[in-house]
């Protein structure tokens, strides 16, 4: 009888270890890849209850093994500047390899509104900035209509405010942030009336609240007063002034011909203590609405373009003059492809270190569905001008560093290491390509074969799993109880 007890003992014990060393997935023998410790190795991840708990060259049994055998096991990448929020957006986003898509360039106009429409029903992680922009119109009595970031060119973007007004949208923001907001968000090119008294009052504000400033600058172009080099400047100046985290969103479709040259100033002021960062898209058209103040009269010598390297997305239509005063002057907004920038510019951009890879994603331009994956094919593999190592970099720990300045969540994501989130690509580096183009933008990418958010399998054998909905949002410090912080 003691023997029948004892063996039963054993046995209970025995199946309480495995237990305890079962996980909910196992990714087995894939090249696993982490850019904080430089990681590169065939490996086993063990992941439990939403994190990576083991990573070991051993064996490890789960509930579900997948087999990673030449495949790359690296942290989900992470998309500061995704302006497209929709499902069918997030789903092309995760065949692109992104886990996180977080609008921060101009903010949602509703920090509040957009946090509680996407609970539950988000494929990947998502956040937002508070919206100067948006704070702005509202106080000068145009607010935004519902699901647009952008006012139409009128006196809300072109007029400056009294020290009254400053006030009022300094206030609105404050509510903004309160409400979960990671950043302030600016478009000082769609409010061209903001004084730089104005600019540097909003950096405060981010000051006071230890958060940073995402910033689309104020112009682009040689033509001065207005400058590319003029708009670094005064960004740069605000954050020396105020002592604010400043992040540059898209310096290459900014800055054009002088990408370079405002890089070497992003360059300077970080080595000067300023905390000043910036992003890139591998793509040379931008987009951007037609009736916004970015199109007030002059554009066309400031960018050095003219009206044909306006094109329609969906239709393809290279605009003419009467066809641009039409959508101009319309109160109805439409987004145009703006062809201002050169590949040769854009190849140089990509590479530099200073620069993470952020989208600019939204429905109407191949950048949506295919950043990441155009990186990895052409800067990876074919041009050779980026190490796997640096791109995943890039596109992960340097997007998660940056988050840091808002959230410590961002501390458990942009690694691939135990105790990290188990947000993860497993994707093939020799056949991972985009394949969205400018006639057909929302082509998904190929490659990604596995993407998990949160643990949960997203992306299977390189398909979309139906009715799943991990994403979690990501808060700033204005938010209290937040488990997700």
């Amino acid at each position: 009888m003691r023997r029948l007890i004892f063996s039963l003992s054993l046995l209970l014990f025995l199946t309480t270890i495995v237990a305890a060393q079962q996980y909910d997935l196992v990714l087995e023998g894939g090249r696993v890849m982490d850019p904080e410790t430089g990681l590169d190795a065939v490996r086993n991840v063990g992941i439990r209850d939403g994190k990576i708990v083991r990573i070991s060259a051993e064996a490890l049994t789960g509930r579900r093994v997948v087999h990673a055998s030449g495949l790359v096991v690296a942290p989900g990448f992470i998309d500061l500047h995704q302006h497209g929020q929709d499902l069918k957006s997030q789903r092309v986003k995760a065949l692109d390899g992104v886990t996180t898509a977080l609008e921060l360039e101009i903010g949602a106009p509703d920090v509040a509104q957009f946090l509680k429409a996407k609970e539950g029903h988000s494929l990947i992680h998502y956040g937002t900035s508070a919206s100067h922009v948006a704070a702005r119109a509202a106080v000068f009595g145009a607010p935004l209509a519902s699901g647009t970031i952008l006012p139409k060119s009128g006196p809300a973007t072109d007029q400056p405010a009294t020290p009254e007004q400053i006030e009022a949208i300094q206030e609105r923001l404050r509510a903004e942030l309160d409400a979960g907001g990671l950043a302030v968000g600016m478009g000082i090119q769609y409010t061209p009336g903001a004084t730089r008294l104005e600019v540097i009052d909003m950096f405060r504000l981010a000051a006071e609240r230890r958060l940073p400033v995402y910033t689309h600058m104020r112009s682009a172009g040689r033509i001065e007063p207005g400058s590319s080099i003029e708009s670094v400047s005064e960004v740069i100046g605000a954050a020396a002034i105020t002592g604010a985290a400043l992040h540059i969103v898209h310096i290459n479709s900014t800055c054009l011909r002088d990408s370079l040259e405002c890089l070497s100033m992003v360059e300077g002021a970080r080595a000067r203590g300023l905390d000043v960062t910036t992003e890139a898209y591998p793509y040379i058209a931008g987009m951007t609405a037609v009736n916004s103040a970015l199109f007030n009269p002059g554009w066309r010598e400031k960018l050095g373009i003219d009206y044909g390297d306006l094109v329609l997305p969906d239709t393809g239509e290279h605009l003419t003059k009467e066809r641009f005063d039409e959508l101009h002057n319309s109160s109805t907004t439409q987004w145009v492809l703006v062809f201002g920038n050169t590949q040769e510019i854009v190849d140089k951009v990509i590479p530099h270190p200073l620069v993470m890879i952020a989208s600019d994603g939204a429905e109407g331009h191949p950048r949506n569905a295919g950043t990441y994956s155009r990186v990895l094919a052409q800067y990876v593999r074919e041009k050779g001008t980026v190490t796997l190592m640096d791109a995943l970099r890039k596109m992960s720990f340097m997007p998660a560093e940056m988050l840091e300045r808002s959230t410590p969540a961002a501390r458990r994501k942009g690694r691939l290491q135990e105790g990290a989130d188990a947000d993860i690509v497993v994707f093939d580096a020799g056949t991972i390509s985009d394949r969205s183009t400018f006639e057909k933008p929302m082509e998904p990418s190929v490659g990604v074969r596995y993407l998990l958010v949160a643990g949960t399998v997203v992306v299977d054998e390189g398909k979309i799993v139906p009715d799943v909905f991990p994403g979690r949002a990501l808060l700033g410090p204005g938010k209290v109880g937040s488990e997700y912080r």
